[in-house]
Parts: structure tokens; sequence; C-alpha cells
């Protein structure tokens, strides 16, 4: 996943074939912020979070914001609580514009494999792997589809 600014999120999430989810979140940050500030890609249930018993969970968005409700984590309880990938993100998305009247993007894996990029922005770059078919968008609401071997060619 990735913003739009000269400031990029890149964001990864993933389930290997015994069954472990992890993810991985890196940030070029934000513009004009005081020196040594610590946005939420470090900080766990954050920026991201991974457990085998729910899924993982990258971010991207407004760092101060993301932590007051641990964004990450807070997706993962609900896929715990059985919600499905985009239904936890949903949730967890519309938690953070109801407390906090913020925007973000996520991208979340399951411990079953199903997935979904959900964003309150206008656009994020995003694309995903799965059955042999690359998934893919950019603007809220865009899925693409192209089978994996034309991408590889």
């Amino acid at each position: 996943m990735s913003g739009v600014s000269e400031h990029e999120t890149i964001g990864a999430v993933a389930l290997d074939t015994a069954g472990n989810v992890a993810c991985a979140t890196s940030t070029g940050g934000l513009s004009n912020t005081l020196m040594g500030r610590i946005g939420d890609t470090p900080c766990i249930g954050s920026g991201g979070y991974a457990d085998n018993l729910s899924g993982a969970v990258s971010t991207t968005g407004t760092g101060e914001a993301i932590m007051k409700i641990t964004l990450a984590r807070l997706i993962t309880f609900n896929m715990e609580r059985g919600m499905s990938p985009a239904e936890a993100a949903d949730t967890g998305l519309k938690c953070l514009w109801t407390r906090l009247q913020n925007t973000a993007g996520v991208i979340v894996v399951n411990n079953a494999g199903d997935w979904a990029a959900k964003f309150t922005t206008d656009n994020m770059p995003w694309a995903a792997v799965a059955g042999g078919k690359l998934y893919y968008g950019i603007a809220l609401g865009e899925v693409r589809t192209s089978p994996i071997e034309d991408i590889c060619q």
C-alpha cells in the first residue's frame, strides 16, 4: 500500500503454507513534525500487528490518530471475534473516523487466507496475490484482476 505524497508508506501482510501470518510496515514520516517524533509504524498494534490466531494488519495514515485506537490490533481483535478481514477493517476504520475524524488505509489477511485492502482516503495503491490471480487498485472501490502468469512474463 502507498500514500500519495512524497512520504510513502509501504506495508505488507502474508500467510505462509504453515499457517503463520506476518506484517511489515515502513514509512517516510510526515513533513513539518517535531524532531524526534515517533509515528505509529514502530508501535506494535498501531502501524502493524500479526497474531497466528487471527491474522495480520498493516496500516497507513496519520500516526497520532492510528496510535490512539491501536488500529491494527483493533482490526485483529475484530477478526478474533469472528469478523471477516473486510468487516474487521471497515469496523476499525469507522471507529477511527467516529472517534477522531481521521482517515486511514489498511491491508489485512486472516489465518484462513482471506484478505482485504480497505481505506477511507481518496486513494491507496494496493495489490494482492491469491489463487493464481493478481488483484490491485488505487481509487476507492476499484478492484482489478489479472492472471499472475500475465504479470510474470
